[in-house]
C-alpha cells in the first residue's frame, strides 16, 4: 500500500515544495433542482388550507368572544 492511501484525508494538504495549502478541498456546489412553489402546486394547496384553518378558528373565537356573528360585526 501506497502512503498516501494510508493518510487520513483531510482539509489542510502540501503541495510539491512542502507549502500549506488550507482551501485544497473546496466543497461540492449544487442548486437544488425541486418542485416550484409558486402556482397551483401541492405546497400552495397546503398553505391554503392551513390559512383557511386558521381563518375558521379565529372567526369562531370573535363570534364566542363579543357574543355577536360574523354578519353583524361587519353591518
Amino acid at each position: 500500500m501506497t502512503e498516501q492511501a494510508t493518510k487520513a484525508r483531510t482539509a489542510f494538504t502540501k503541495d510539491d515544495r512542502g507549502i500549506l495549502n488550507n482551501w485544497a478541498i473546496e466543497p461540492k456546489m449544487y442548486v437544488e433542482q425541486g418542485e416550484s412553489r409558486f402556482g397551483f402546486t401541492a405546497y400552495a394547496e397546503l398553505i391554503n388550507g392551513r390559512l383557511a384553518m386558521l381563518g375558521f378558528v379565529a372567526l369562531i373565537v370573535i363570534e364566542l368572544a363579543t357574543g355577536k356573528g360574523f354578519l353583524q360585526i361587519i353591518g
